[in-house]
């Protein structure tokens, strides 16, 4: 009998790592596909605002100023895109604002960019905390055909943004519960109305 040897090891080791890491692409392309299938928008409309996403997160990392000076992030729903993080000066963010709103599908620009130092690791985990505990107190809206998948939940220095197409009813409803999540110092709605 032949033992493996210290390369043998490594390249299983390696090829069930790989594997291992396909699980979650693969569960989250179904994820995404059956997130599409409750989603108000248009699957283009859908993929349109990846493409937003990806086009702003583009301008960022290939612009040295907003790397180094600026913490900035773009969020697109319908078309409407959502500018949240710090950028160090007025002139910055004004920048970032023009170029995003030049992006050929935005129909909409909302600028909550703040003025100031980038936020702490701390304070960006914490803000990622609050948006999950807010998408899991999604599911105690008890309104009837509302979908919690159809709320997107972006946190930002423990400010609140809700953005997606839904009822003035599940509106309301949404707030009544996200505002009483620990954390959450503000609820701002993005939402467009059906």
């Amino acid at each position: 009998m032949r033992l493996a040897t210290p390369l043998g090891i490594t390249t299983i080791l390696l090829g069930i790592n790989l594997l291992y890491g396909c699980a979650p692409v693969i569960v989250g392309g179904a994820a995404t596909g059956a997130s599409i299938v409750h989603d108000r928008r248009s699957a283009g409309t859908a993929l349109e605002d990846q493409t937003i996403e990806f086009k702003a997160l583009h301008l960022t990392t290939d612009n040295k100023a907003f790397y180094k000076r600026a913490n900035l992030s773009a969020t697109s729903y319908n078309k409407v895109v959502l500018l949240t993080g710090q950028a160090e000066n007025e002139q910055l963010r004004q920048r970032y604002v023009d170029m995003i709103r030049k992006i050929k599908e935005v129909k909409r620009v909302v600028d909550e960019i703040q003025i100031g130092p980038s936020t702490s690791l701390t304070q960006q985990g914490s803000d990622t905390y609050i948006t999950s505990k807010v998408k899991i107190k999604l599911f105690d809206v008890k309104l009837p055909n509302f979908d919690p998948t159809r709320v997107k939940v972006v946190t930002d220095q423990g400010n609140v943004y809700l953005m997606g197409i839904i009822t003035k009813q599940e509106a309301n409803e949404v707030v009544q519960k996200v505002r009483y999540v620990s954390g959450v110092k503000r609820v701002i709605k993005i939402f467009e109305y059906q």
